[in-house]
């Protein structure tokens, strides 16, 4: 039953991802606002977690909500990133006025990447660290400065549950020179969509906020460190899928 519930929402997500990709092109085309664009983008968000509550079971509980930033106020959020959970969910939940930090390669693809393109992400070439850095401070600040969040993913890559992994420094690095304050976020959704599974285990998702880090006058190893240590240590927290040790032995 499983299968066939993650069978079914993996058609629901691709035509849905289908669908509100074309009306962000064409809401670009037609001059549409940035906000309205972000508001597409959230719509697109917000339909696939109730997708994933109606057909999978799986829902999601938010824990640190009055650590959220005022209306209007600017954040560098730095995530955990283990599911392709957390790009649903950040999408739909957050403001519209987000800018993503992703690798350049997302820009190429049909449809999705070019409705990428209107959200104004910061894109970056994984094979050049040096000229990446230099791009997410510079477009960073000038996103920031222009009212949207940065979203950052300081792992880089998807990262199995239970599995650590250093966090690049470029997020702090533009906290360091914009002195705009960092929102950690933690959850637990790798034990519940893994990061290279196609099944999609009913439950409830964890997602934690954290308390807002404060970054003028600090140096950006000291910033990347506390976030990487509540972030780790909230996850570390966090409760497991029942079966799910089970399931890593059997497998082993």
């Amino acid at each position: 039953m499983i299968l066939l519930r993650s069978l079914l929402y993996q058609i629901i997500f691709i035509g849905s991802t289908l669908y509100y990709s074309s009306a962000i092109i064409l809401a670009g085309r037609l001059g549409a606002s940035t906000e309205t664009v972000g508001r597409l983008g959230c719509a697109w968000g917000l339909f696939n977690l109730a997708a994933l509550r109606r057909i999978c079971g799986l829902t999601y509980r938010i824990q640190g909500s009055e650590n959220l930033p005022a209306e209007g106020q600017t954040v560098i959020a730095l995530c955990k990133h283990q599911s392709t959970w957390e790009t649903v969910a950040l999408r739909g939940l957050f403001p519209p006025t987000q800018s993503w930090v992703l690798k350049q390669e997302l820009m190429r693809l049909p449809f999705f990447g070019w409705a990428l393109a209107q959200q104004q992400p910061i894109a970056l070439d994984r094979s050049d660290a040096r000229r990446s850095v230099i791009k997410l401070i510079r477009d960073g600040e000038k996103l920031l400065a222009a009212g949207r969040w940065v979203i950052i993913f300081p792992e880089g890559t998807r990262v199995a549950p239970g599995v650590r992994q250093p966090y690049n420094i470029g997020g702090a690095l533009l906290a360091e020179k914009s002195g705009y304050p960092v929102l950690p976020i933690a959850h637990n959704a790798g034990y519940f969509w893994g990061r290279r599974s196609f099944i999609k285990h009913p439950g409830t998702i964890d997602l934690v906020i954290g308390p807002m880090i404060q970054t003028k006058g600090r140096k950006s190893t000291e910033i990347n460190a506390e976030v990487e240590e509540w972030i780790e240590s909230t996850v570390a927290s966090l409760p497991k899928r029942e079966g799910f040790d089970r399931e890593v032995a059997e497998r082993d």
